[in-house]
């Protein structure tokens, strides 16, 4: 938990806040935004060259419909605020999380003096490190997490965590707002890994994702279902689950995913194959087995399929590359490798 003496000082009010206290009507747009528009500029919130900052949710006012040229996640550090985005109510609570990309519009109710709430501004790019991180292929699930964090389009353009149980988010928040309002110096590279190590945790507790649209739940069940049972599931099955005629279900599937049951379930599965290849001494009738196929031809056929290599080939090239990255920063050359 956050120590009491930050909280004081966040709860604090600023400048801002007093003179909406003393009768400003509305927000101050020349602290947010440029000219007419109602995007916030990340560039009247933060240190030029900086690609993450942070700032307090600014109390008592009504924020009207905007956008943002960045990334934001606000995280309530106590008390509630209350957003609509993309004309959805979003109730955020204690220990809970909201991450926007820059295609939500978002509106924000005034919040009370004991609401606390932190703003996280991001740059897209300050999610490098932490792409990277996360690993596991380029699963569907992955997908849709990186393109909200990076600002590509998706349908998701929001993602609301009620994780104010898991105990290691609420301590990677509670590190990363200390390093950001301490701003002890030369602490980006500590930052960007702790917010990766955050967002794969987050990864690790989709169930944790609260949807109030019945299309957008429904989507995020259907990638929770394939990250969880790749391996035996089947449609007849996830329809049951989400009590879905399965025919209507396939159709709904490739409405809201572009492509079919059976083609998640093989991104998911060609994305596994390829983190043991990496990270194992397994053989490939193994790796095939674990992942789903029985059949280890009909794995290889999918797999070049996929990568254009067969698995072996994969794998050997994918350790050469790992020789030849620590040959070269052993010998002093400071060349980075990477291979994807």
């Amino acid at each position: 938990m956050l120590s009491q003496e930050m909280i004081d000082k966040l709860m604090e009010v600023n400048e801002e806040e007093r003179c909406i206290l003393e009768g400003q009507q509305g927000i101050n747009r020349d602290l947010y935004m440029e000219g007419d528009t109602n995007v916030i500029n990340s560039r009247k919130l933060m240190r030029e060259g900086r690609l993450i900052t942070i700032r307090k949710h600014t109390r008592f006012v009504h924020f009207p419909k905007h956008r943002h040229d960045y990334i934001e996640v606000i995280y309530m550090v106590q008390g509630h605020t209350t957003h609509y985005v993309n004309g959805e109510l979003v109730e955020l609570r204690q220990g809970e999380i909201l991450f926007m990309s820059q295609n939500a519009t978002q509106e924000i109710l005034p919040a009370g003096r004991e609401d606390l709430g932190v703003n996280f501004i991001i740059l897209p790019e300050f999610f490098d490190t932490t792409i990277a991180m996360m690993g596991g292929g380029d699963t569907p699930l992955h997908r849709l997490l990186i393109e909200c964090l990076k600002g590509e389009y998706s349908e998701e353009s929001y993602l609301h965590y009620r994780v104010a149980d898991v105990l290691p988010v609420q301590n990677l928040l509670e590190n990363l707002i200390w390093e950001l309002v301490s701003e002890p110096h030369g602490r980006q590279a500590i930052n960007q890994n702790t917010m990766g190590l955050l967002i794969m945790h987050l990864m690790d507790h989709t169930e944790t994702m609260y949807h109030s649209s019945p299309e957008r739940k429904m989507r995020i069940e259907v990638l929770n279902y394939v990250e969880e049972h790749y391996r035996e599931g089947s449609l007849e099955e996830l329809a049951r689950l989400l009590h879905y005629d399965t025919s209507v279900l396939s159709r709904e599937i490739k409405k809201r995913f572009k492509c079919n049951y059976t083609d998640l379930i093989q991104q998911k599965r060609m994305a596994q194959a390829v983190t043991l290849l990496k990270n194992t001494d397994l053989s490939i009738a193994e790796i095939a087995y674990n992942v789903g196929y029985e059949n280890t031809s009909y794995f290889y056929r999918i797999f070049r399929g996929a990568f254009g290599v067969a698995p072996r080939a994969y794998r050997v090239a994918y350790r050469k590359s790992i020789a030849q990255a620590v040959a070269i920063q052993e010998s002093g050359a400071g060349i980075q490798f990477q291979f994807v």
